[in-house]
């Protein structure tokens, strides 16, 4: 419709100021595209580099996430049943190196800033649909995009139009990249960012955030203390709509801390937003919280 109303024209922003490229791109077959992939993993590792893999479906994305992880790769998969505040986290992991791969679905394609990012590999490239479709390959390969090393990895033992597309479209970027970056005499480099830096763009607004907690010597009635602990989960979920995740996260370690008071598991104590260490990752490639419950699950 917007392009109707132009008569097709517009304008666009496909150049980037710092003279990054788009990433090279690379077919290679799926005959032993895993093992394949735990060769450039180990690569990528080696040299402080992230990749992320995206696969067809959860169960995949979650059995190669094991397999690598017995391997000795530190890895993660990342997956629309994962809670949102728990992504936020993951996210931080990766960039600092808690874990070097993140296996994902269609959550690897937009809003992801990982200058880290050296590789994407995408696994059975070759079949056609929405996660394999023209607009998505071409968002996927994008995530290489902020490393000067960046490259993509497409395994599929036929080339789609949708990968013929995508192709075409990176090469007509990198074509115009180069071409402003010989008229104006930029040297491509990528984007590096400090250990710090990486903590505060995640805790930006939570350094800050002061959240109104209850006092050591408030002493609640029991229906006084529910009331206060619904009001609160209310204030996370709202928080968590409004795209606020560390606001929520606050709200939410707040609760618990509430919660063991009544039980009498531990003092209270005043709470205050601090970034927390990044979590450890057992073998399984998933958080020791999680796989512990799996266990007891079990």
């Amino acid at each position: 419709w917007e392009l109707q109303q132009t008569g097709g024209v517009f304008a666009e922003q496909v150049v980037r100021p710092t003279g990054l490229i788009d990433p090279l791109v690379e077919i290679r077959p799926t005959q032993h595209q895993v093992d394949d992939l735990l060769a450039e993993c180990r690569e990528c590792a080696a040299k402080g580099q992230r990749v992320l893999v995206t696969t067809l479906t959860k169960k995949m994305a979650e059995a190669l996430a094991d397999y690598m992880g017995e391997t000795g790769l530190k890895v993660q998969y990342m997956h629309s049943e994962i809670d949102t505040l728990e992504r936020i986290e993951i996210i931080r992991d990766l960039r600092v190196g808690v874990f070097d791969v993140l296996i994902g679905i269609n959550l690897l394609r937009e809003g992801l800033d990982i200058p880290e990012c050296a590789l994407v590999a995408v696994l059975d490239a070759d079949k056609e649909g929405y996660l394999r479709s023209r607009t998505s390959l071409i968002q996927t390969m994008g995530r290489a995009a902020r490393n000067l090393d960046g490259r993509v990895i497409l395994y599929a033992d036929r080339i789609t139009g949708s990968m013929q597309a995508a192709m075409d479209e990176t090469a007509r970027r990198r074509a115009k990249q180069e071409e402003y970056n010989k008229a104006h005499g930029i040297t491509p480099e990528s984007v590096k960012k400090s250990m710090a830096t990486v903590l505060d763009s995640i805790f930006e607004r939570a350094d800050r955030l002061q959240i109104e907690t209850a006092l050591e010597d408030t002493s609640f009635e029991g229906k006084d203390l529910k009331a206060y602990l619904k009001d609160l989960e209310k204030r996370m979920i709202a928080a968590a709509q409004d795209l606020e995740f560390e606001e929520a996260a606050d709200l939410r370690d707040e609760i618990s801390r509430l919660e063991k008071m009544e039980l009498g598991l531990g003092a209270a104590r005043t709470h205050s937003a601090r970034p927390q260490k990044g979590r450890k990752y057992e073998k399984t490639g998933k958080p020791k919280s999680r796989a512990k419950k799996e266990r007891r699950n079990r």
